[in-house]
């Protein structure tokens, strides 16, 4: 009688399994048509990124229309919208100076600009081309070399400094006259000579590092605020690069200092006097440069300012720099003893006429603007105020002491995530809402401070593109409207929205819910946990660009439901949010593992007992991380591009979230000393030249599961980086294959091509 019982169970837990039929070569083609790329195409007039007229109320912008590409001018004056030009008749023009075919709406020609009132320039490759509209004549600018990545123009346009062999040097913009700065610097302990992030060279054959020059003018071009960099004895990483000449492969390596690292490159700060053409050490200590080596300086304003952190990001100080002397005078400490100051608070924004600024901070549990004496480095009043968070400042009219600021969660019946533009006075009081539409609205101010084009949209409503005046957001004239007819052809419904309080009763959490396009709410589906838990941002998303172009959509066309959830620990709410993820980082999981209980409890067609997750980067770390920290929830998990390990990850990203110096809680957090842990069906990807997160951390992982005798898939993708990774066809038919087979229980079509 037991075995008959049992018999019977087992059938109705395959039922399921079986009412989704096989996966065809038909469902992995509708994946591909919903692919971030491929959708892309099916959308058009979607965003209006403006170029403004430097004196004057008109901006140009390109967009893709069905035509194709179109650039358009907009008049503010007179509210007109118009061609910007005659497409036909520029690419006859253009056809004959590149003697090439040019399709009218199809025009090779980027960084588009107003050439006073009548013209416009623009580039194709390398050339620089000013085209008159009205005289319909094209001609190839015949100017000064542009400025290299080693050099740096003064604001009056009449000096460029510039760096070679480790030292700083001057030279007049129409003189051929150069004067050498400094003499004792060297390429490794050299004078702005900072590094690309992402820079690699081969150490056998003898290639020395390519820098850029990292230097800040003050606004009247007298003085030169110029980093030194010590680099001598700094980490570099190793990877092994295979897309060579010949048979050979060969070993590439770059800087990258990691967490707890007691060696770094370090930062002091030289001050030069243009005229005398002399410096000094600004009093500045050494600090390491990749805490930030940047200075503000102000028109008008005799000092400069740098915001110092300190390591294990708990303290932040501001100081001001006499550009006369290079002395300099501490004017605010801020300090979170427990968990951390968070970088992406930092705003800083200075009245020096009436001995002033601007900071925001999280000292009342969320990000606000306070107004500071700058004398005393006391608050003077604290501008905003409430339970919502502040993005940072628009602009500041330093006459009238009016603001404009971007801010989420004001109104406490709308999702807390979405941007809004409010306008308030400097002393806290007349805070207005200047963008009432309930969506996240992203802001271009024009250079008079008048105007302002808004893009808005919401996770299901497409971009509106439309220009408002500053003082008050009312609404001038619209621009665009995205067109996505082709996308509703498809099929596509927009994401469903949910929020639920988390298991403490009070925290309400929010996501999103994506279900193919042929669903079926008879059946029962498997859940695909899309994840990213961050910190420093969120993963649901809250405009319609991120809301269609991702790799969730195409996920679900095979038969999943794919899940967005921004669980506790995640960026843009309280400090008290924030904070719950501090030196545990993942700890978002937990949220997420709740609310989709919760949703399967609410939805039938949620299948509990079936759930995977799919990440890339921190997302990679939180994918194999779900699957060692929740065994018996999460069934199956796809990792590309992953820090397994934060100890062997870049040097800021853990010592800010996750706390220096490095204690156990990295040991304790790490997938790969957590790797004898697994029970479920993992795939971890990395592309095997990613500069970003080293390769070493998923072949360690690869190590310690090996040892474990796991089963697990393991992709090594050649010559592909952090980013590639993500985009490479293969690795995305290999995950689709993965969740075809292990969590939707069904054989999936074999070799499938993405084209």
């Amino acid at each position: 009688m037991n075995r008959y019982k049992s018999t019977i169970l087992v059938f109705f837990v395959i039922v399921p399994f079986l009412s989704n039929g096989q996966v065809t070569v038909e469902d992995y083609a509708r994946a591909e048509k919903f692919l971030q790329r491929n959708l892309e195409k099916s959308i058009y007039n979607r965003w209006v990124e403006p170029t403004w007229e430097t004196h004057g109320n008109t901006f140009i912008y390109s967009v893709n229309t069905r035509n194709g590409k179109e650039f358009f001018k907009v008049n503010l004056t007179t509210k007109q919208k118009s061609a910007a030009f005659d497409h036909s008749k520029l690419a006859v023009l253009l056809t004959d100076s590149l003697k090439e075919e040019v399709k009218p709406y199809e025009l090779p020609i980027s960084r588009a600009e107003f050439l006073g009132k009548d013209e416009f320039t623009f580039w194709t490759k390398e050339t620089q081309w000013i085209y008159n509209p009205a005289k319909n004549s094209l001609l190839r600018k015949v100017d000064e070399p542009s400025l290299t990545d080693k050099e740096s123009l003064s604001p009056d346009g009449n000096w460029i400094a510039f760096i070679k062999d480790g030292n700083i040097y001057l030279k007049g913009k129409n003189s051929a006259e150069e004067f050498q700065l400094t003499t004792d610097g060297s390429p490794e302990d050299g004078y702005g000579h900072n590094l690309s992030w992402y820079f690699t060279r081969n150490d056998s054959k003898g290639e020395k590092n390519d820098y850029t020059i990292e230097a800040y003018w003050s606004n009247d071009s007298k003085k030169l605020i110029v980093p030194k960099f010590d680099r001598r004895n700094t980490r570099r990483l190793l990877m092994y690069k295979t897309d060579v000449e010949g048979y050979q492969s060969e070993i590439v390596s770059y800087e990258r200092e990691l967490a707890g690292d007691s060696v770094v490159t370090m930062a002091d700060f030289y001050l030069f006097d243009v005229a005398n053409k002399n410096g000094v050490r600004i009093d500045l200590p050494s600090n390491p440069a990749f805490l930030g080596t940047g200075f503000y300086t102000f028109e008008g304003c005799p000092k400069a300012y740098h915001i110092k952190y300190y390591r294990g990001y708990k303290t932040r100080e501001l100081f001001e720099i006499d550009l006369e002397t290079g002395k300099t005078r501490s004017v605010l400490v801020e300090s979170y003893p427990k968990t951390f100051v968070d970088l992406y608070t930092e705003t800083f924004e200075l009245i020096y006429d009436k001995a002033e600024f601007i900071w925001r901070s999280e000292q009342d549990g969320w990000s606000h603007l306070y107004r500071y004496d700058l004398s005393t480095g006391k608050v003077k009043n604290q501008i905003t105020k409430g339970d919502f968070y502040v993005y940072g400042v628009e602009h500041i009219d330093k006459k009238t002491g009016n603001i404009w600021f971007l801010a989420g969660g004001v109104d406490p019946n709308k999702d807390p995530y979405q941007k809004y533009l409010y306008s308030i006075n400097i002393d806290g009081k007349n805070q207005k809402l200047l963008t009432p539409e309930e969506a996240t609205h992203d802001i271009r101010i024009s250079p008079d401070k008048k105007f302002f084009v808004d893009n808005y949209s919401s996770h299901k409503d497409p971009n509106i593109a439309v220009v408002r005046n500053l003082k008050d957001g009312k609404t001038l004239m619209s621009i665009e409207k995205t067109d996505i007819d082709d996308l509703v052809k498809m099929g596509w419904k927009p994401a469903e929205t949910f929020s639920m309080l988390a298991d403490d009763g009070k925290t309400m959490l929010y996501g999103t819910i994506i279900k193919p396009t042929n669903f079926d709410p008879n059946k029962k589906y498997p859940v695909i946990d899309g994840t990213y838990t961050g910190p420093h941002t969120i993963r649901a998303p809250k405009n319609f660009s991120r809301s269609v172009l991702n790799m969730d959509l195409s996920l679900a066309e095979l038969g999943f439901v794919v899940v967005n959830i921004d669980g506790r620990g995640s960026a843009y709410r309280s400090k008290e949010f924030h904070d719950v993820s501090y030196a545990k980082l993942g700890y978002g999981l937990v949220d997420h593992v709740y609310v989709i209980k919760k949703l399967a409890e609410k939805y039938p067609y949620i299948d509990a007992d079936r759930v995977g997750i799919y990440g890339h980067s921190a997302g990679g770390y939180d994918a194999t991380r779900a699957l060692l920290l929740f065994p018996d929830f999460y069934k199956v998990g796809v990792s590309s591009a992953a820090d397994h390990d934060h100890r062997m990850e870049k040097i800021w990203w853990p010592e800010l979230y996750q706390g220096f110096p490095v204690d156990t809680q990295y040991h304790n957090q790490s997938n790969v000393t957590n790797a004898s842990k697994l029970q479920g069906h993992l795939m971890i990807v990395t592309g095997d030249l990613d500069n970003n997160v080293n390769p070493s951390a998923t072949y360690k992982l690869a190590g310690e599961l090996t040892k474990a005798n796991k089963d697990f898939e393991f992709i090594v993708l050649p010559n592909d980086n952090h980013d590639t990774c993500y985009w490479n066809k293969y690795f995305l038919r290999k995950r689709w294959d993965f969740f075809v087979k292990h969590l939707l229980g069904v054989e999936h079509p074999k070799e499938y091509k993405i084209k």
